[in-house]
């Protein structure tokens, strides 16, 4: 529990073993690689005895508790020790999540508030003394109370909001920004412009790197005071360096991946899950598995059904995030419920840990969409029933497919041999072809791209599916998109498999020996 800092990263190497990490986090053992955390509150459990029986039954290990809340706290230091050694007897184990910054229109009113680049004003999400070293000194109260881990709520970011160029630009900002870069008023009024155009120029970098150095100057400082304290980063939707994060910062420590679909409203759609999806695998590139968490929230409360909450589990399986972290609305009743689908994914996983998806189809989201991107990626290629893969940077084969902000500068791409494709929009590149993001107009696609699969596995038909294909496990995983059964064939070369995927829910297919 009190493992420190430096003895983490002493033993673990630069990387770490995955058998050391998964303990630290929590891992029952290096053959169950999926851990599963519930985020929950003093008061919660006070207000019912039963919650912390019903949640360890279903097989979570770990608690988080909410802590400091912009340099206010929620539950005192006191109130921490007392519930974490309530947790500590049942067998789990207690952390704390703080929130540093405040949640947009929801920061103290104590601390001055952020500028937008119209003038207007906003709480949270914005940096000015005293914020570090209110939260520096929050640290350090939990470091004396023996709490081991602490994770920075989402809202650790200088934007408000997914898609939007953030950094605070008021007076003082504004004055360190041209004191630091040597600009003056007419790169000033450049930067604004830039910011309103959405065009990545090199004010407008160099704005988004000084905002980073802020957010990740922040971030060590809270390190440096509390050493024995393992320090994570909750990563908003899509966050990257636009809004603050400078990902690479970050890649060596606990990382949660960003989602974003918290109702129903949001997650029904279908592109709503391809969207999460897209989210976590963009997010995988910098953190190692065994130190990525997952996001499972409901906002407003109770406005994500019980069946979207257990099919959010299909996001990190897929894209083997270790640890599941259940947050907020969980009410006890819920629990016997979620049971069995955290036991059918820890088996499942079991399976597919460290093994990458391949294929054809090409997942990117490259500078243009961090820098200056409006977050809304072209994700429903990811289900087509067609395997898919990663790429640091476009492809040297198979389709590579372009946000807006990608597409827009594609003529810079280093994309040989690779075949990019992107939104229709004015002045698309020739080298991107253009195909509407609609499922009717991607499944045109996809029987055209049959025939050029060969052994590389795909689900006949026209169904919303995941087919996430890991070679190297000879396993395909189907995430059935849709909220009924689907009755569905698994095709490869002369080999045919059928299968039935329940709605919403994933199967697991093994023996898929394809080239």
């Amino acid at each position: 529990m009190n493992t420190s800092r430096r003895d983490f990263f002493r033993t673990c190497g630069i990387m770490g073993t995955a058998a050391f990490v998964a303990r630290a986090l929590g891992a029952a053992a290096p053959a169950s690689p999926r851990t599963f955390h519930f985020s929950t509150s003093c008061s919660a459990l006070e207000a019912d005895r039963e919650l912390l029986e019903a949640v360890a039954n279903a097989g979570v290990t770990d608690l988080w508790l909410t802590g400091s809340w912009s340099g206010q706290w929620l539950a005192s230091p006191d109130k921490i020790r007392e519930c974490s050694a309530q947790i500590a007897k049942r067998g789990l184990r207690a952390h704390v999540i703080n929130v540093p910054l405040g949640h947009p229109g929801t920061g103290t009113a104590k601390w001055p508030p952020g500028v937008l680049p119209d003038g207007s004003r906003f709480t949270g999400t914005s940096l000015h003394p005293p914020a570090v070293e209110e939260n520096c000194d929050a640290m350090r109260q939990l470091q004396a109370a023996g709490v081991d881990q602490v994770f920075l709520d989402d809202d650790f970011r200088l934007a408000s909001g997914p898609g939007v160029i953030g950094g605070c630009f008021c007076p003082d900002h504004k004055l360190e920004f041209l004191r630091k870069t040597g600009f003056g008023d007419p790169q000033w009024n450049e930067l604004l412009d830039a910011v309103k155009t959405r065009r990545l120029t090199s004010t407008l970098r160099a704005w988004v790197d000084f905002t980073c150095d802020q957010l990740t100057a922040c971030f060590r400082a809270q390190q440096k005071a509390a050493p024995d304290v393992r320090l994570g980063i909750m990563v908003m939707y899509l966050g990257s360096e636009k809004a603050g994060i400078r990902l690479r910062d970050y890649g060596k420590l606990p990382m949660r991946v960003g989602e974003l679909m918290f109702d129903d409203g949001g997650f029904n759609r279908v592109k709503g899950k391809t969207d999460e999806l897209f989210s976590s695998l963009f997010h995988r590139r910098f953190v190692v598995p065994e130190l990525a968490f997952s996001e499972t929230t409901a906002y407003p409360e109770g406005h994500l059904s019980l069946a979207n909450k257990i099919a959010k589990l299909a996001v990190s399986t897929v894209s083997d995030v270790r640890n599941t972290m259940f947050m907020c609305d969980f009410p006890r009743g819920d629990w016997p419920q979620i049971a069995p689908y955290i036991r059918n994914h820890a088996r499942i996983h079991s399976v597919l840990a460290g093994h990458k998806p391949r294929g054809p189809l090409k997942h990117y989201w490259g500078e243009a969409s961090r820098y200056v991107g409006n977050d809304d990626p072209y994700s429903l290629f990811l289900g087509l029933g067609i395997p898919f893969e990663v790429s640091d940077d476009p492809a040297s084969d198979g389709f590579t497919f372009l946000s807006d902000s990608d597409a827009g500068v594609a003529g810079t791409l280093p994309a040989s041999g690779t075949t990019l494709v992107g939104r229709p929009q004015s002045g698309l590149c020739e080298k991107v072809r253009a195909i509407p993001e609609s499922l009717p107009d991607l499944f045109k696609f996809k029987q055209e791209l049959l025939p050029q699969l060969g052994k590389i596995p795909y689900v006949e038909g026209d169904v919303p599916i995941v087919c996430a294909w890991y070679p190297t496990a000879h396993a395909v995983l189907l995430w059935n998109l849709g909220d009924s059964q689907q009755d569905v064939t698994l095709c490869w070369g002369d080999s045919r498999r059928a299968a039935s995927v329940k709605g919403l829910d994933v199967a697991l297919i093994e023996g898929v020996d394809a080239a």
